[in-house]
């Protein structure tokens, strides 16, 4: 046995190496960002980029997975790391302590295979959108706010985000409804299982289509645009 082997009741051998051999980068390590790098290294991703210019403070305690007591004050993208070389040693975890920008953004998500939105801004949601469609690349969305959430898979060509959002700006409802500590692993763990479904061609997608997830009322709905 090795630390595989339950993917294999699920994936074949080929598809864990594929998996092996894939390059995701993850916008954000907070909330959604901390359990979506969790998740695809024990998955086996090889190599993982996580940007985020953040540093925890204790309002993380709640919610975000890579924050304890002892890492307030520290960088989110460098404890990212530093979890990951406890957690699977095998995956190359390369930290990028900076925030996603209009200047920096094609540079930081070119050359991985997919990018995964962890973001809590619309307007750099957009900036990652545009930049992902113009290099080609798979983005899987997904947003928090209270007891709501929403997961979608944009392939390169698609302006999802513009038929959800009125504008460009502001961070949701986030601000007003906050964030529990449930929300955030269930939506990663659904953006996850879009990105395993992506880089292994196989399964259906949430392409096209938005999942809106009301955890207060067990209410779960697939709206198509």
């Amino acid at each position: 046995m090795d630390r595989y082997t339950k993917n294999r009741n699920m994936l074949s051998q080929d598809e864990c190496d594929v998996l092996k051999n894939k390059s995701v980068c993850v916008i954000g390590c907070g909330g959604l960002g901390g359990y979506v790098i969790e998740m695809l290294g024990r998955i086996g991703v090889g190599k993982i980029t996580a940007v985020d210019g953040d540093v925890f403070d204790v309002s993380n305690l709640n919610r975000q997975l890579l924050s304890t007591e002892v890492h307030i004050g520290l960088g989110k993208a460098i404890t990212a790391k530093e979890r990951m070389e406890k957690v699977n040693s095998d995956v190359e975890l390369s930290p990028v302590s900076a925030y996603l920008t209009q200047e920096n953004a094609l540079d930081i998500v070119r050359g991985h295979d997919l990018v995964i939105d962890a973001l809590d801004s619309i307007e750099t949601r957009f900036i990652l959108q545009k930049v992902a469609s113009e290099l080609g690349i798979p983005m899987i969305y997904g947003a928090i706010a209270g007891w709501y959430g929403q997961v979608s898979t944009i392939m390169p060509g698609d302006d999802f985000l513009s038929r959800i959002y009125r504008n460009h700006e502001g961070k949701g409802h986030e601000a007003e409804l906050g964030n529990p500590s449930f929300s955030p692993a269930l939506v990663a763990s659904l953006q996850v299982s879009e990105a395993v479904k992506v880089l292994i061609g196989r399964g259906e997608l949430l392409n096209g289509k938005l999942l809106l997830i009301d955890l207060f009322n067990n209410d779960f709905e697939v709206v198509l645009f």
